[in-house]
């Protein structure tokens, strides 16, 4: 039998320095432990998921909070019996989420946290207006029953979504939720400086809700979007019945599926009439061959 695969997810804020030495650092002990996936190293923190053994990720987990400013650090899990990485990539960037809003700190300033097990009372109190932080494909394969979906293609959109939709003086009680908890933390502290007082944030995120509430209680409909192989998780944290499109590695929805512009394995309604037609037809090849040893 097969080890189970334990992927984690976390991420901090925290002033991070000497950043390409830190690359380096933790891209070798990776390798070195057969982790595989994707850590984004900022001066403003660390944000990774990650997957390898059980040993492994306990031993990269515990080497990491030894290190200066990520003692606490906080992770979520999940698991696979396949890794849902290629490789190991560890990178620098300016954010480790992208707002592209100077100033903005969770370290500074940040909203009300809220752990899984008190969320839905949240929720479900009339005077709340929740949002999922969430980009539109995201939202589309599932969110929170009375969740608004802002219809934004990047996280870099949201304040510009908030600057026009929602008013601090109308808006009493604002709740943010996303997949781990970043992109809330970030958009909480920005709020608060735009002059929003009750903003709440889901702790940990919608993983960590799927992990800590029984799906018998739960207020989630339809599957979480993951940056990872898997594409979609289900409340059991299992990977769910997501796709890429083949193509334009857009995730496909049902009606995506249900489409006469849907091909499996070559494209689906997002690229159908701009493929190239050289592409679609190495794409379709493709398949026949796929078919052809499978039957």
């Amino acid at each position: 039998m097969n080890e189970q695969i334990v992927i984690a997810t976390f991420y901090k804020f925290t002033p991070m320095t000497d950043l390409p030495k830190q690359q380096q650092e933790m891209k070798t002990f990776c390798l070195e432990h057969n982790i595989k996936g994707s850590i984004l190293l900022a001066e403003e923190g660390i944000n990774a998921t990650v997957a390898g053994s059980r040993a492994g990720v306990d031993d990269l987990l515990a080497w990491l909070r030894q290190r200066p400013g990520l003692a606490d650090l906080e992770h979520k899990e999940s698991f696979a019996t396949a890794v849902p990485f290629q490789r190991m990539k560890v990178r620098l960037k300016r954010e480790i989420v992208n707002m592209q809003v100077p100033g903005v700190s969770p370290e500074e300033m940040v909203g009300h946290y809220v752990p899984p097990e008190a969320w839905n009372d949240l929720i479900s109190d009339p005077e709340v207006l929740l949002v999922d932080t969430r980009n539109d494909f995201e939202v589309q394969l599932g969110t929170f029953q009375g969740a608004i979906n802002p219809h934004t293609k990047a996280f870099h959109q949201f304040p510009g979504y908030v600057q026009q939709q929602l008013d601090p003086q109308k808006h009493k009680k604002v709740a943010l939720f996303c997949t781990g908890g970043i992109r809330c933390e970030k958009a909480t502290s920005y709020m608060l400086g735009l002059g929003f007082t009750e903003v709440y944030h889901l702790q940990g995120g919608i993983l960590k809700y799927l992990e800590m509430v029984p799906a018998s209680e739960s207020l989630w409909e339809g599957e979480c979007f993951v940056f990872d192989e898997r594409v979609t998780v289900n409340h059991d944290l299992e990977p769910g019945e997501g796709e890429l499109c083949h193509a334009c590695q857009r995730p496909l929805i049902d009606t995506d599926r249900q489409s006469d512009k849907y091909i499996a394995g070559v494209c689906c309604p997002h690229c159908h009439d701009t493929l190239e037609p050289e592409r679609k037809a190495r794409f379709t090849e493709q398949q026949r061959q796929k078919r052809a040893v499978l039957s």
